[in-house]
């Protein structure tokens, strides 16, 4: 991309994310009426998020390349002005052995006083040729200086251009984000509130990005993640051996349906706190626990990638995470390993783990 191109697609990217951060928390309801939505103000902010570091990153990355191209510019003026030094010092050179030859007396006495005047015209023709030489080679270096220092100037000027957008870049990030936890927070304390009644709020439409769904029959729950406790494995907060893969990520990250289905319920009470399960062709079902919102209905179908809630920290949760089971029936106890069930349909998860985090028993 063409610095010219860059600057204009770093300056859209700013009037587009303050556009997109703008406190705006209407969503469509399960009912259909628009109602504010704490959980459609994370999802917009979670978006707006994404964009910033990503332009923020562009913008560090475009700074640098021209800081280096200005870097560049001024080693080559360096060079060109210690050519011009050597040139200064060749022409003072030739000044003198003129001198030394009789430069300072006339041309047709030294015609006259020389024993061989076609030897002298070719000795003053060679050293005419050679001053010419050296005044060519001046005039060319010293225009190669002048353009030098005025390309040497714009790109000092396109760096420190780029780098005040990426300062503005970097601000629009930290609001964004000071928003976000800030709303990730209020989310979770509605949620909380939910469980501690007993009543699932009613679900709250995400507005999905274009072409944000995946093309394959099955997905990850979760687009970014870190794998924290796995199938199988043990802790005190479990009565038994842990029953699925836990996805350690923020609160209010988007949840995606893992495949296509029917949702065969939403609840909001017990050690899962907020969750959500789906059946799928073939006989086997989806878990999503400790959720903060849910996007769908019981009984709603839904397609493979639909954002179906996000994540908190609902019920036996110490931290923010996506509780993931894979079922070979709707209820607890029937888990088979998830990693190597999404493995096996063509979804191979980060390999990458970290210290368990506790969870539902």
């Amino acid at each position: 991309m063409r610095l010219g191109h860059r600057y204009r697609a770093l300056a859209s990217v700013l009037c587009a994310l303050w556009a997109l951060a703008a406190p705006s928390t209407a969503a469509r309801g399960a009912d259909g009426p628009d109602v504010p939505s704490t959980s459609a103000a994370v999802a917009r902010l979670y978006l707006a998020a994404a964009r910033a570091t990503t332009a923020y990153e562009q913008g560090s990355y475009a700074a640098q390349a021209q800081r280096e191209k200005a870097e560049r510019l001024e080693r080559l003026l360096v060079d060109g002005r210690h050519d011009l030094a050597r040139l200064h010092d060749d022409m003072g050179r030739v000044a003198r052995a003129q001198y030394r030859t009789g430069g300072n007396i006339a041309y047709t006495a030294q015609l006259l006083l020389a024993r061989d005047p076609e030897e002298l015209m070719r000795g003053q023709r060679l050293a005419w040729q050679a001053d010419m030489a050296v005044t060519r080679l001046y005039g060319k270096a010293r225009r190669a200086e002048v353009r030098l220092v005025a390309a040497e100037s714009r790109a000092r000027a396109a760096w420190r251009d780029l780098s005040d957008r990426r300062d503005r870049l970097e601000a629009v990030k930290r609001s964004v984000a000071a928003r976000l936890e800030e709303a990730r927070w209020e989310l979770q304390g509605e949620a909380d509130r939910s469980v501690a009644a007993g009543q699932c709020r009613g679900a709250v439409r995400l507005e999905e990005p274009p072409g944000s769904r995946p093309a394959g029959a099955w997905t990850t729950p979760v687009e970014t993640y870190r794998l924290s406790a796995g199938f199988d494995s043990a802790g005190e907060r479990w009565a038994q051996l842990h029953t699925g893969q836990d996805f350690a990520v923020d609160i209010g990250t988007p949840v995606r349906a893992v495949g296509a289905g029917r949702v065969v319920s939403v609840s909001c009470g017990g050690g899962f706190g907020i969750e959500i399960v789906i059946g799928h062709p073939g006989g086997y079902y989806s878990q999503y626990a400790h959720l903060a919102a849910v996007a769908v209905d019981q009984g709603e179908r839904v397609g493979t990638g639909q954002l179906i809630g996000q994540t908190g920290t609902t019920g036996n949760s110490t931290g923010p995470h996506l509780h993931f089971e894979i079922r070979l029936t709707p209820d607890l106890g029937s888990a088979v390993d998830p990693v190597r069930w999404l493995g096996e349909h063509g979804v191979a998860l980060h390999s990458t783990a970290a210290e368990p985090e506790p969870d539902a028993p």
